[in-house]
């Protein structure tokens, strides 16, 4: 029955591929639900493999440094950090080789750390941070609409000076004011102040955001241009980009209150945090536009953006 042209079509290895790799059913279990005999079962599974139907893959096995080193070179930044952490635990695991990172920029008094916001810089504001006395902490924009936590540059800016004994500049404006009132936010002393350390950044920690499809789907604060921001892979600091890297012009980002793409681009260091498959090409463009020069991300991220970057190639 097994060596019938019917039992072993096309159809029926597939069949057999199916139950077997994805539906973990032994053999014996298969040959039961089928009829057919156990070792039938087994020449069909062959013949799949045979035939390309079914692939077994062994892959490499990198250490994160190794990891690290390899993305770095691919995506043309300056350090790449990877932390092998288990998915439930993987924001704060970004925490320690932020820390290091940013003792090893050695920011003094006077210097300026500018504070991203998002999940995942919310993560890590509370150890991410080493003591840094009379750093110039200044969010990386205005104020946002949205109620949840991790949308509060102002808060995120307070708790960041405390934990490294800095100074905090908060920015008292909307981030997207509208066009008329714009000048008149900038045009007030105490937000003029803050927004020209803008020009003198030394060290920005930002969260990179995911493709804007995947960020609507979810509700989180994206603003009300679809049509503008149909192609955009992410953002960092609401400047959206491409898969490739180009800065989208939505309506948006001519009047928005915050670090503008020039002045990230500018930035001796600018630490960009994420994690999970779905920001791959969120971390590919955000890396592409300029936008960062240090990744710090996990290795089942990472591993999925070498994988990303070889299929491209």
């Amino acid at each position: 029955m097994g060596g019938t042209v019917i039992g072993e079509s096309r159809a029926m290895l597939h069949t057999v591929a199916k139950l077997h790799y994805l539906g973990e059913m032994s053999q014996v279990q298969i040959a039961r639900q089928l009829g057919l005999s156990t070792a039938t079962i087994s020449r069909l599974l062959q013949r799949a493999r045979a035939e390309g139907i079914v692939r077994i893959e062994v892959r490499d096995v990198f250490a994160p440094d190794e990891l690290g080193a390899e993305l770095a070179a691919k995506l043309g930044l300056a350090r790449v950090e990877v932390v092998d952490a288990p998915v439930t635990g993987a924001l704060a695991a970004l925490a320690v080789p932020l820390s290091r990172l940013l003792a090893a920029a050695d920011l003094r008094a006077g210097q300026v750390l500018t504070i991203g916001w998002g999940r995942t810089v919310q993560a890590v504001i509370a150890t991410g941070f080493p003591p840094m006395p009379g750093v110039l902490v200044v969010p990386s924009t205005g104020g946002m609409e949205q109620h949840a936590q991790h949308f509060q540059s102002n808060e995120f800016c307070r708790r960041a000076a405390e934990v490294t004994g800095g100074v905090p500049h908060f920015i008292h404006a909307p981030y997207l004011p509208d066009a008329e009132t714009r000048d008149l936010f900038l045009a007030d002393s105490t937000v003029q102040a803050s927004v020209a350390l803008w020009d003198r950044i030394d060290a920005a920690v930002v969260g990179i955001g995911q493709p804007y499809g995947l960020e609507r789907s979810l509700g989180e604060g994206q603003p009300r241009h679809e049509a503008d921001l149909a192609d955009a892979a992410g953002d960092v600091v609401r400047h959206y980009f491409t898969r490739d890297g180009r800065i989208l012009d939505w309506r948006g980002e001519g009047r928005m209150i915050a670090a503008s793409a020039a002045q990230l681009r500018r930035a001796p260091l600018v630490i960009g945090l994420a994690v999970g498959e779905a920001k791959v090409p969120s971390i590919l463009g955000a890396a592409r536009a300029g936008l960062i020069t240090v990744l710090i991300t996990d290795t089942r991220t990472a591993e999925s953006l070498l994988d990303a970057l070889s299929a491209a190639a």
